[in-house]
Order: C-alpha cells, then structure tokens, then sequence
C-alpha cells in the first residue's frame, strides 16, 4: 500500500514544475521593492553584501524551482545542493556572460574582484565567478526584477 506522500509523487511532470503557483509566485514582479532603494543609496551597498542577497535569492529561486513535482525532502537537498555549489554557479555565470548588458558586466567584475576570501575546496577563480552570479543577481533584484528573472530563465537547472 503506498503512502500518502508516495501518491502526491505519482503523476508529477516536468510542466507541473513550471505551471506552479510557488514557482510563479517567485517571479512576479518586485517593482515596490526597487522603487524603495534610491541610486545613491544603491551606490552604497557593497559588492560583497550585493552577493549575500543574491546567494540568498538564487537559493530561493531553485529551491522553488524544484518544489514540483513533489519530492522526498532527500531529494530536494540533493537536487539543490547541485545547483547552489560555486562550481555549478560560475558554470551559470559563463553561460549567462553573452546575454548580459555592459552594466550587468561591471556589477559582475565588480562582484569578482570583491571575493577576496573562499573555501578551501574551491578554485580561487570558480569562486570568484559563483560571487560574480551572486553579486550581479543581488543588484538585479534590487534594481530590475524583470531583467533578473529574464536572465534566471536561460540558467538550465538539471536534477
């Protein structure tokens, strides 16, 4: 006999994932937010802490991303550990530099020459990229959410 869980699981398909209210709720537009923080108060706000936001939104991003279909917490870990690990994060930086716009560019050579320190399993220059992806998704957020979700649309997440 299967579980209750075992049968929310039984029938989740991939376009469930992208139809669901949690994932589209992520991507409504934060305009209130933007209109909040004026240019010089933005001017202000540290590459650095730039990337603590955007570490924090992008992991918000792809835990909701892979909410649906319905999973053991097991496999939610796993499948975003994956995605926010430094290595996959600067995987997602190269693939996103030749969309990006000649501002988006300086906010991310600002981002990489603000990682000054990094874990001692990574690469000094992976790590430097993953803070870059952070630090412009940390701006966009502040700034542009609609750029930010355009550009969060062309990383491929992968299970």
């Amino acid at each position: 006999m299967k579980s209750k869980e075992d049968e929310l699981l039984d029938g989740q398909d991939e376009a469930t994932k992208q139809n669901s209210p949690w994932f589209q709720a992520f991507l409504l537009n934060s305009t209130q937010l933007s209109q909040q923080i004026s240019h010089s108060q933005l001017q202000q706000i540290s590459p650095t802490a730039l990337a603590y936001l955007g570490d924090a939104i992008y992991e918000l991003y792809v835990r909701m991303f892979f909410l649906m279909p319905l999973q053991r917490p097991e496999t939610y870990h796993r499948l975003v550990v994956a995605q926010v690990r430094a290595e996959t994060q600067a995987l997602h930086l190269r693939s996103l530099i030749p969309h990006l716009r000649d501002s988006e560019l300086e906010i991310v050579r600002r981002g990489r020459n603000a990682a000054t320190g990094r874990p001692k399993r990574v690469n000094p220059e992976i790590y430097q990229h993953a803070t870059s992806l952070e630090t412009l998704i940390g701006y966009l957020y502040l700034t542009d959410y609609q750029r930010l979700t355009e550009l969060l649309q062309i990383i491929h997440l992968e299970k």
